[in-house]
């Protein structure tokens, strides 16, 4: 960049500029936050981002997961993918969440909230803009109903099962949409099996096998209030019962149900990001190795490991050398079923690569 020739003190947090190459070629415009590492995100290869670009941006959004849903649970606009970086939407029925991320997006928020009013009439349109990305770009934080009324958990569908999403107070918009084909996929092997939920949030993984016929399920997580929506998940779906929830940290849970020689038919193992940042890559490395270990060491024999990670900076071939060298070192032989990815709310922009940062892998443990 031409510090020289464009001062980047001078440009207010938001505004939206046309960058140009080092021959002068307009390349497009794009939202600039001086203050930054990534100072400058494209939204137009033309003009600026204005309210018909806009309007048009998210009717496109909207027909694109229209066509390719046949219900009205998914994320509607996911940032850069669907050309409105900053944004993110997701639709829990009649109700919308929205999150924004960057000055230039902020700026264009009432032209957003009323765009889809609008387009999709929702009973209620909550604003969750308390997450640490706008703390990154020295943004105010608010979580505040912009419209009509927004319950504390709003229903929803996912793979035909009834689900609840704490939208409120819930992490990111209340619940996790990439993960479901995924889930969709684990639905199918889990009739009258053991299931282990790590990192179980609300339940995503281990409800939905419930309602698919498995005996029961164990959900572990840290957070208190993140096993009573899990378990008012399962009592959604009648199947309280065969629901058990474990509060500790995920490791000391593993290392604990080790030593009492527990063993499960399903592992799932979907933590949150060891690698933020690339600098973390070695350290978060080992944490995966040692942590796939660990659930390899539960389960039963021919047991079902679902290994993922959500981390951007982790490749997939990665996760799955994690895999082979625990089960390697347990003397256990793996066979890949499947790999997936996230779903088709999630699109990936194929000039982005951070995009794309989800990743599962179906394990079969001889």
């Amino acid at each position: 960049m031409d510090t020289g020739r464009s001062p980047l003190k001078g440009i207010e947090p938001g505004s939206q500029c046309m960058i140009s190459d080092s021959q002068g070629k307009q390349l497009g415009t794009a939202f600039v936050n001086p203050g930054q590492l990534i100072c400058a995100r494209l939204v137009s290869r033309r003009g600026p981002l204005d309210r018909p670009l806009l309007e048009e941006r998210l009717r496109q959004a909207l027909a694109m997961r229209e066509r390719y849903f046949p219900h009205s649970s998914y994320r509607l606009v996911y940032g850069d993918s669907d050309w409105l970086p900053g944004l993110v939407v997701d639709r829990f029925g009649d109700i919308l969440v929205v999150q924004v991320s960057n000055w230039g997006m902020e700026q264009l928020l009432p032209d957003v909230v009323e765009i889809l009013d609008a387009l999709i009439q929702p009973t209620g349109i909550l604003l969750r803009n308390d997450h640490q990305g706008r703390t990154m770009e020295d943004m105010p934080l608010v979580n505040q109903v912009v419209k009509g009324n927004v319950p504390e958990m709003a229903p929803f569908e996912e793979n035909g099962v009834s689900l609840l999403a704490p939208v409120h107070s819930g992490q990111k918009t209340g619940w996790f949409y990439d993960h479901r084909e995924n889930r969709a996929l684990l639905n199918r092997w889990v009739d009258g099996k053991r299931v282990l939920d790590l990192f179980s949030y609300a339940g995503g993984w281990g409800v939905q096998a419930l309602a698919h016929g498995a005996l029961d399920a164990t959900c572990v997580d840290a957070s208190q209030q993140a096993l009573d929506w899990c378990r008012l998940n399962g009592e959604y779906n009648k199947a309280g019962d065969r629901l058990h929830t474990v509060r500790g940290k995920a490791l000391d849970v593993l290392k604990e149900m080790v030593a009492a020689g527990e063993r499960f038919d399903v592992v799932v193992l979907d933590p949150p990001a060891f690698i933020k940042r690339r600098k973390d890559h070695k350290a978060g490395l080992a944490a995966y190795r040692h942590i796939n270990e660990l659930a390899m060491r539960l389960l039963a024999r021919d047991g079902l490991l679902v290994s993922a990670s959500c981390s951007m900076h982790l490749a997939a071939e990665e996760l799955l050398e994690c895999v082979r060298g625990a089960s390697r070192k347990l003397d256990r032989t793996a066979a890949i079923l499947a790999s997936g990815y996230q779903g088709a709310d999630h699109p990936v922009h194929p000039a982005i690569p951070e995009t794309r940062y989800l990743k599962a892998h179906f394990v079969h443990l001889r």
